[in-house]
Parts: structure tokens; C-alpha cells; sequence
């Protein structure tokens, strides 16, 4: 019996750590028989278990996947074929989409979220705070976007169908239902409902998405109207005739209400690429369990205290590009743009791009010289950063690409094209090292102090009494003088109870105020020079890339002007290549600032 259960044992424990051998005694064999099986029971349902996970993700991503294909084919034939599918049919298909969202999310809020046993675990790396306060920011945005919509069509009701009116309402709705949940629910790992929730989700995923791509395609038929109208391409008669016939009666309103929607118009993209993010990190969590050792316990917190010269450098950098950007907007609204103001643009990102790019490579290397250890983890959240991070980059690498092959092949000689060529490589390099260095940092273990270990100085960690009990212990075994004059005995106490701060202060206020200054001198004073570097790098490029999201955000556009671009490529070629890296840019800069955020946090 005892034969036939060895080979049996040695075959079951092969998922184990190996610690029991193959020649053990019968009766230690016979336990170990019964622990196994009821391990390959339990090995049983958690393979059968993994498995209905795949599937159940691989059946609502083909969900997504169709739904998607077919928002494509719905828009594309919109922008190819204007008479056949309008932007009235495409409204009307993502409206459908948007109602079908909200009802598995108010089913959500209402019901599977209060289940008994429905959110046992909770993801602490999902929806960190500046997510969830850049979702709330745009998703306000946006609101208010489509309220400058609404008083735009209303408007112009005598020529407008009021089914217009209709599309901008529900998606009202969708982004403050969306909103709440992605701000309450972020970060749940549901156990129950696994299939009905993965579906959800990607529904409004996809959602999300169809959205995104409509706000690019209505943005760049935009710009490619506004361009054809001052002559840059040929004019369109039918859209020039039609954008006339129906005139605003009251020029103010109308003005008030085209401004504010062409100021907000980039809030919407963002807030679709973050909220389709976001509900995917939620569909990665349905049905993870989360082991307790795994949790954190104590986690970082933002301070800026012991940060100077970063921060100095970066607030200037701040100041000089917003007074660029304000000499960009003046000069594009009052006249055309001249050239000196394109060398300016472009000049500005020459001298940047490589501060920002000697920065990420000195905290690369300081990295490797770190003794963190290395977060291995599964951590969806992470994985999806990364992922963001690597496809987000390729929209502004993609456009330089085009730009050196244009310029490179044409051989030109003026000051500007040079100047693009530069900026063209400088912005690969920059973005590659800037990866590599969010990437490193979100790969390491965080750096948390310990209150109580403070408390003993910067370089001992151990227990005991303090100085201060060891200081009263001293004060309280000291010989009592020898009897005296009273008057100068009194004098004497007087005075030292004048001097003496223990007389003065209260034990506990006392031992409080060392505790803050021994937590004060541990956390700024004694920073080793790898921690003070990281976090002077961070919030250095966390500023730069803070302003190089702000110019293109705001209509800071000026690649769509490159004439040698335009005419080496045409210009419907150079505005599809720039209408479609220009947003993923924009995203990469506001999610490089959150990866850098956690960079600093965790440093």
C-alpha cells in the first residue's frame, strides 16, 4: 500500500514547494495522501474556476470587439459616404449604445453591488486619486460642452431638427452616471454576476471608445473646413452654402456658445480614453481574489517639502511656455500665423526635449543603483499603465517619423525646417527615455516610513527608552542638595523652574514635540541622495509634461500649418497622420503625469 501511495504522492505534490519526500513512513504517507487529495480537489475547482474566467473575458471581449467594428464601419461611412449614413445616424446608433450602458449600470448600483459577498476585495493600486480627480475635472468639462451644444442648437432652431437637441441630453446622463460609478466603484473586484458584469463593462468600454473616435473625426472635419475656408484646400461649396443658409439671429449667443464648445472640445476625448481605462482595469478585477499579504497596509503620501530645485526649474519652464502659448493665441486670432512665432514654438521644445530627456535617463540610472527591490506582483493596473504608456507614445513618435522622412528628403534649408527636423528627434528620444524611466519606477517596491521606527532617529531602528524618559530618570536620581538658607533655596528653585522647559511644558506635549522633530529630520533632513534626486527629476518632468499637455489641449496646434509636411505628403494624408497622433499625444502627457506622480510618491 505504501508503494503504490509514493509514486502517487510524488506526482500529486509536483505544484508544491517538494518539501515531502518520496520515502516517507506509512502513516506519514497516509496524511499526506488525504491532504493531497483534498488539495487536487481544491486544485480542481480553482482550474475550473481559472477557466470560466477566460472564457467568460474572451465572450465579453468579442462583445466589445463587434461592437466596436461595427462604430467603425458606422463613422467611417459617415466621413466617406455623407449622404448614405449622416452624423444623425451615427448619434442615433451611440445613443442606443449609451442606453443599453446605463441600464446595466443603474443594474449594477442597485443590485449587484449590494448583494451579499458581491465586493469581498478591493483593488488599492486602481483609480488613484489623480485619476479619479482628472475623470470628475473632465467629465465636468464635458457636461458642459455638450450644455454650449444644446444653447448652439437651440440657437439656430428655426433650421435645426430638434432630435439634435435629444443626442447632447442622454449624453449628458451617460457622463454623470458613468462618472459615479467610476468614482465609487473603481475598485471593485465583483464576485457575483461574473459574466453579466464582464458584458457590462465592456459595453460601456466600447462605448467609450466609439465616442472617442466620433469626437477625432468631428474634430478633424472641422479643421479641415476652417482650413478649406481660408484657402488653404479647395472650398466646398455645399457646406459653405449650407453654413450660411442657416444663420444665428443672435450673433452674441452664437459666439459665446461656438467659443465655449471649441474650448472644451478636447475635455471630451480625454474624458472617454480615461473612463475606457478605467472600466477596464474594473473588468480585469471581476472575479480576482486578492490575498490578504498582498494588500498594502501603509501607503505613501504627496509632500513637496524638501523639493527645490526641481520644482524652481519646472514652475519656470511653466512660466515661459504659458507666455509662448499666449503669444501663439494672440497672434492666431488676430492675423495668420508668421513664421517668427512657429521658430519660437519650435525653439521652446528644442531647449526642453533635452532637459527633459538628460532627467528621465539620470533617474534611470539612479534606479539602478537603488536597493528596492523590484514589485512583481500581478497588478492589472500597472500592466495597464504601461500599456498606455507604450501605445499613447506611438501617436506623437508616429508624427515625427513622417515629419524626418519629409524633411530629410526634401533637403531644405530654412531655419525652420531645421528646426522641426530637431524637434522631430528630440521628442522620439525623449518620449523612449521618459518611458523607461515611469516604467522603472512604477516597477519598484515603495518606499514607506515607519512612524514608530522615526521616532528612535535616522540611523537606529530599535526600541528603548528615549532620551527624554532617560533624561527624567537622571533628573529623578539625582542626590538632594544638603539643607540650607531658605530664602536662597527658594531663589534657586525659582529659578530653575524658569529655566527648566519640563517645568514649563506638560511630559506628553513634550515627548510629542520630539517625536515631530526626530519625523521632520528623518523624512527631509537625512534623505539619501538617490531619493532627493528621484523626487527632484519627478516633479520636474511631472511640470514639464504638465505644460506640454496644456498647449495642444487649448488649440495650440501648430503642426497642422508645416507646409513642406503638406506638401510632400498632401494635405488629406498629413491631416489624417496629424488628426490621429495629436490626441493619443495629448493623452501620453496627462498619463505621464500620473505615472510620475506615483514615481515621486513612491521614491
Amino acid at each position: 500500500m505504501a508503494g503504490k501511495e509514493a509514486p502517487r504522492q510524488r506526482h500529486l505534490n509536483q505544484d508544491t514547494d517538494g518539501e515531502e519526500s518520496a520515502s516517507a513512513e506509512p502513516e506519514a504517507s497516509k496524511i499526506h495522501y488525504e491532504k493531497c487529495w483534498l488539495h487536487r480537489r481544491c486544485s480542481s475547482l480553482l482550474h475550473k474556476d481559472k477557466q470560466a474566467r477566460k472564457a467568460g473575458q474572451l465572450f465579453s471581449g468579442l462583445l466589445a470587439m463587434n461592437v466596436v467594428f461595427l462604430g467603425c464601419a458606422f463613422i467611417s461611412s459617415m466621413i466617406f459616404n455623407r449622404v448614405a449614413i449622416t452624423l444623425r445616424d451615427v448619434g442615433l446608433f451611440l445613443s442606443i449604445l449609451k442606453i443599453l450602458s446605463l441600464c446595466w449600470i443603474i443594474y449594477y448600483l442597485l443590485c449587484t453591488s449590494r448583494k451579499p459577498h458581491a465586493v469581498l476585495y478591493r483593488d488599492s493600486h486602481a483609480g488613484p486619486v489623480w485619476v479619479q480627480g482628472s475623470l470628475v475635472l473632465f467629465g465636468a468639462c464635458t457636461i458642459l460642452l455638450h450644455v454650449f451644444r444644446i444653447g448652439y442648437n437651440v440657437s439656430h432652431i428655426h433650421c435645426k431638427s430638434q432630435l439634435e437637441n435629444l443626442f447632447p441630453c442622454i449624453e449628458i446622463i451617460f457622463v454623470c452616471i458613468q462618472t459615479y460609478l467610476l468614482w465609487r466603484h473603481c475598485k471593485d473586484c465583483t464576485q457575483v454576476q461574473h459574466n453579466l458584469t464582464r458584458c457590462g463593462l465592456m459595453l460601456t468600454m466600447a462605448t467609450d471608445l466609439l465616442l472617442w473616435l466620433l469626437a477625432v473625426t468631428n474634430d478633424s472635419l472641422h479643421r479641415e473646413i476652417e482650413s478649406a475656408l481660408k484657402g488653404l484646400v479647395q472650398n466646398f461649396p455645399g457646406m459653405a452654402h449650407s453654413s450660411l443658409s442657416c444663420t444665428c439671429p443672435n450673433t452674441t449667443a452664437c459666439r459665446v456658445f461656438q467659443k465655449g464648445y471649441i474650448l472644451l472640445y478636447p475635455f471630451n476625448t480625454e474624458y472617454c480614453l480615461i473612463g475606457s481605462s478605467m472600466l477596464y482595469v474594473m473588468w480585469k478585477n471581476v472575479g480576482r481574489r486578492i490575498p490578504p499579504d498582498h494588500a498594502i497596509h501603509a501607503k505613501p503620501k504627496f509632500k513637496l517639502r524638501g523639493v527645490i530645485y526641481g520644482l524652481v526649474l519646472g514652475i519656470s519652464t511653466l512660466f515661459i511656455g504659458i507666455c509662448i502659448f499666449m503669444t501663439y493665441h494672440i497672434q492666431a486670432t488676430s492675423s495668420a500665423l508668421k513664421q517668427e512665432t512657429l521658430v519660437l514654438y519650435y525653439s521652446y521644445y528644442v531647449a526642453l526635449l533635452p532637459m527633459m530627456t538628460v532627467g528621465a535617463l539620470a533617474g534611470t540610472v539612479i534606479h539602478g543603483l537603488e536597493e528596492r527591490e523590484l514589485d512583481t506582483l500581478k497588478n492589472p493596473t500597472r500592466s495597464l499603465d504601461v500599456i498606455l504608456l507604450m501605445g499613447a507614445a506611438l501617436g506623437q513618435i508616429g508624427i515625427s517619423y513622417f515629419s524626418i522622412v519629409a524633411i530629410v528628403a526634401t533637403n531644405p534649408g530654412d531655419l525652420l525646417d531645421r528646426l522641426i527636423l530637431t524637434y522631430a528627434v528630440s521628442l522620439i528620444i525623449q518620449h523612449i527615455t521618459q518611458n523607461i524611466f515611469i516604467i522603472e519606477g512604477l516597477h519598484r517596491q515603495p518606499l514607506v516610513e515607519d512612524p514608530d521606527a522615526s521616532l528612535a532617529g535616522p540611523h537606529t531602528q530599535h526600541s528603548g527608552p528615549s532620551s527624554e524618559e532617560t533624561a527624567v530618570s537622571h533628573t529623578s536620581q539625582e542626590p538632594t542638595p544638603p539643607p540650607g538658607n531658605k530664602e536662597t533655596e527658594a531663589k534657586e528653585g525659582e529659578t530653575r523652574e524658569d529655566c527648566d522647559p519640563r517645568s514649563v511644558y506638560p511630559l506628553q506635549i513634550r515627548q510629542e514635540i520630539r517625536r515631530v522633530s526626530h519625523a521632520y529630520s528623518h523624512t527631509y533632513g537625512h534623505l539619501n541622495w538617490k531619493r532627493k534626486a528621484l523626487k527632484e527629476i519627478s516633479i520636474f518632468l511631472v511640470l514639464c509634461n504638465i505644460i506640454l499637455w496644456i498647449m495642444p489641449t487649448f488649440g495650440m496646434h501648430p503642426t497642422f500649418e508645416n507646409r513642406l509636411e503638406k506638401s510632400f505628403y498632401g494635405y488629406s494624408t498629413w491631416f489624417a497622420i496629424v488628426n490621429f497622433g495629436l490626441p493619443l499625444g495629448v493623452f501620453y502627457r496627462m498619463h505621464s503625469v500620473g505615472g510620475l506622480l506615483e514615481v515621486y510618491v513612491s521614491s
